[in-house]
C-alpha cells in the first residue's frame, strides 16, 4: 500500500519507523517545511514533497497518516473522506463537532478513517486489561493516577514556542487529557465529570494549563482521582494504584513494574516489563506504536472485505472523549469564577 505521512514532525518520522519496521516500503512524506523533508529523506531514504496537491497526484496514496499539530488534521481527514482514502488520525483535542460529522459519512463506506489509540498498546495497559478481566481484583472501586512530564523534555531538540504544545487550544496538557481517556474509558466506560481544577503553576514561556486536576465517575461507581500534568522533571511521572473489592494493582513508570495483589494470594505478584527499541531523545519503547499500526493497516483489508476490524479505536469514541475533556474544562471555569 502507499502511505502518505501527513506531517514530517516528531510523530511523523515514528510512524515512517513504524511503517518500516513492518516491511512497508511505499512510504512519502509530506510537509511544507523544507527541513523536515531534508531530514526524512536523510534518515528513512522516503521521498518527500512540500506541496500537499502535488504528493497526492504524483504517489496516488492509499492510506494517509495524519500527524500534523490536533488543529489541522480535520482538514486532512476530510479530504481523506472526500478521496476514499483511507486514514489514521493522531490524538485529536479540538473539533469535536467535525470528528462526530465524520463518523456518521463513514458509517455505511468500506475504507477506514480512525483516531489514535496508542496506550491501549502498552504492555501495562495490556496486562490491567487482562487482570480485570480475569476478576483478579473483584470489583474495581476506585483509581488514583498521576501521569506527566515537564514539557520542554517532549522535544528535547527545539523550543516548545515552535511547535502545537504552547498554544492554548491544543496545549500540551490540554491534548493529554483525553489521550489518557482513551484507554480509560475502553476499560471502564464512558464516565460522568464531577470536578476539575486546571491553572498553570509553572513560570513556562507559554499561555497554556500545565495542570488538570480531575475527578471522573466511570458505571458501576468507580470513582478516577486523575491528574494530568506537563510539570514533572528531571523524570516522566506515571503512577497508577487501582483499588478493587478484593485486591489492588499498583504500576509505576520509574521501575517499569506492575504488580497486584489480592485476599487470596500470600503476596504481591511483579511483573517487569522489558524498556527496549527506545529512539534517541524518546522515552517510550517504539513496538506499542509499531503494533497500533499493524493494526490499523490489517484493518484496511478488512474493513475492505466486509469483515470486522481489529482496530479498537472509532471517531465516535473520539468524539465522547473530547465531551468530557470539555465538561471538565467547564467544572474548572466555574471553580475559576
Amino acid at each position: 500500500m502507499r502511505v502518505l505521512i501527513i506531517g514530517l514532525g516528531s510523530m511523523g518520522k515514528r510512524r515512517i519507523r513504524n511503517l518500516q519496521a513492518l516491511g512497508y516500503r511505499d512510504i512519502f512524506g509530506y510537509d511544507p517545511r523544507k527541513d523536515r523533508c531534508i531530514e526524512a529523506n536523510d534518515k528513512y531514504f522516503i521521498n518527500c514533497y512540500q506541496n500537499f496537491e502535488r504528493a497526492v497526484v504524483k504517489i496516488n496514496p492509499e492510506v494517509f497518516i495524519i500527524s500534523t499539530p490536533p488543529d489541522l488534521h480535520m482538514e486532512y481527514a476530510y479530504y481523506a473522506y472526500e478521496k476514499s482514502i483511507n486514514c489514521f488520525i493522531e490524538a485529536s483535542v479540538v473539533d469535536d463537532e467535525k470528528i462526530l460529522k465524520l463518523s456518521q459519512m463513514m458509517e455505511d463506506k468500506n475504507f477506514l478513517i480512525v483516531p489514535s489509540c496508542t496506550m491501549d498498546y502498552l504492555p501495562f495497559v495490556i496486562k490491567i486489561r487482562e487482570l480485570i478481566k480475569l476478576n483478579r481484583i473483584g470489583t474495581v472501586l476506585n483509581i488514583n493516577y498521576q501521569v506527566g512530564q515537564y514539557l520542554p523534555d517532549w522535544h528535547p531538540w527545539e523550543d516548545i514556542k515552535d511547535f502545537y504544545v504552547s498554544k492554548k487550544e491544543t496545549g500540551a496538557g490540554r491534548e493529554i487529557v483525553p489521550f489518557e481517556l482513551t484507554w480509560l474509558n475502553n476499560l471502564f466506560g464512558n464516565p460522568k465529570a464531577l470536578a476539575c481544577i486546571k491553572t498553570k503553576l509553572t513560570n513556562l514561556d507559554a499561555d497554556i494549563d500545565d495542570i488538570y486536576h480531575f475527578i471522573l465517575k466511570y458505571p458501576n461507581n468507580l470513582l478516577a482521582n486523575i491528574t494530568v500534568e506537563v510539570i514533572s522533571r528531571p523524570k516522566a511521572t506515571r503512577e497508577l494504584i487501582i483499588l478493587g473489592s478484593k485486591g489492588k494493582i499498583s504500576y509505576t513508570q520509574d521501575t517499569n513494574i506492575l504488580k497486584y495483589t489480592n485476599i487470596d494470594m500470600d503476596d504481591w505478584e511483579i511483573i517487569k516489563f522489558d524498556l527496549k527499541n527506545v529512539e534517541k531523545d524518546y522515552i517510550y519503547s517504539e513496538e506499542p506504536y509499531i503494533q497500533e499500526i499493524d493494526d490499523f493497516m490489517k484493518s484496511i483489508k478488512l474493513k475492505k472485505d466486509n469483515k470486522e476490524v481489529v482496530y479498537n479505536n472509532t471517531l465516535k469514541k473520539d468524539y465522547l472523549v473530547l465531551q468530557i475533556l470539555y465538561k471538565l474544562e467547564e467544572l474548572a471555569n466555574k471553580v475559576e469564577k
